[in-house]
């Protein structure tokens, strides 16, 4: 592999990780209920889990305040489902996925 084609990987594999931590996420409209914000929910998800997060989500759902975060947070070919209350901060869920 010449070093063009090492220099045209690189580049694209940079834009694909800033595109992800770009991405927006569903949910958004409930962000002005939300005290925790989406950074603050996500670093408490990746202490519960290691791991990159693959999907993020704001949501009404049962449990806690009722509006919590979901993080699917992959690490070693496994994928977590990490839920953090959207008001306290609190770890609701840290669950196996089960889609796998």
């Amino acid at each position: 592999m010449n070093i063009r084609n090492i220099a045209m990987i690189s580049v694209l594999m940079a834009a694909s990780v800033a595109s992800l931590n770009a991405q927006a996420y569903s949910g958004s409209e409930y962000e002005k209920d939300a005290k925790i914000s989406l950074q603050n929910a996500r670093d408490i998800a990746l202490k519960a889990y290691p791991g990159t997060v693959v999907d993020q989500e704001l949501e009404h759902k049962l449990g806690g305040s009722g509006l919590r975060y979901s993080f699917d947070i992959r690490a070693h070919h496994v994928t977590h489902e990490v839920g953090v209350d959207a008001q306290t901060g609190a770890v609701l869920a840290n669950t196996r996925d089960s889609d796998e």
